[in-house]
């Protein structure tokens, strides 16, 4: 535990490349005053009301499927939270009632991934950083400690993970049942400004969001139209 850092995420990927860290390190910021998600975003919450980590794995699966690991991570944290109903939003925003409470990154570092995770836990209403967000506290978590939080999470990770690494896919149907995506009619919306509309009717093997049209998505934005 660190009470303030730039950003946990970009700490811990420093320490795999300096050679110090081990699989299975997990650094966790009281505050982050330069956090990140997807795409260089920032990721901005008051001190002690969000739960922020970074751990660090090494998978032994193929490097073509890894894009599975968000999925998984997303899914954790899902699964953690359904006495809210949360569901996932491909590829890894963590929704209750549409609204989101959660987010993540992974990044390939050397031979291993770097997976960073916030939940707003703790926010009233006036802290949130958009009208899109919401927070455990908003949605009546009253109880809920971030310590007990970043326990369950990890430990739905351990366990879905070390299944999907050692080739058992059982989290793949797992995950289709949380996804608030799939069978959505979607704008993706691809980084370099190119947007497409379509349906989203799957998860491919890699972790691409598969249209209608056979187009598999494995970067960009998607937006639910309905």
């Amino acid at each position: 535990m660190v009470e303030l850092t730039s950003t946990t995420q970009g700490d811990l990927a420093q320490l795999v490349r300096d050679g110090k860290a081990k699989v299975g390190d997990v650094i966790v910021a009281e505050y982050q005053s330069a956090g990140r998600g997807r795409l260089d975003r920032s990721f901005e919450a008051a001190q002690g009301t969000a739960l922020l980590f970074s751990f660090y794995i090494k998978p032994q699966r193929n490097r073509d499927d890894w894009g599975w690991i968000p999925l998984i991570a997303g899914y954790s944290v899902a699964q953690s939270l359904r006495a809210f109903h949360a569901v996932v939003k491909w590829p890894n925003d963590i929704l209750i009632k549409g609204k989101k409470v959660s987010g993540l990154i992974a990044e390939v570092v050397g031979d291993g991934v770097v997976i960073g995770i916030g939940v707003n836990v703790g926010m009233e209403e006036n802290q949130l950083p958009v009208d899109t967000a919401t927070s455990l506290l908003v949605e009546g978590g009253e109880d809920i400690t971030r310590d007990e939080l970043i326990c369950e999470i990890l430990e739905e990770f351990e366990e879905h993970f070390l299944q999907w690494d050692q080739g058992i896919d059982e989290v793949q149907p797992l995950y289709k049942q949380l996804s608030a995506t799939i069978g959505t009619e979607v704008r993706v919306e691809y980084p370099g400004g190119a947007s497409q509309h379509g349906v989203a009717e799957g998860i491919s093997d890699t972790g691409a969001l598969v249209l209608d049209d056979g187009t598999h998505v494995q970067s960009a934005d998607v937006i639910h139209l309905r």
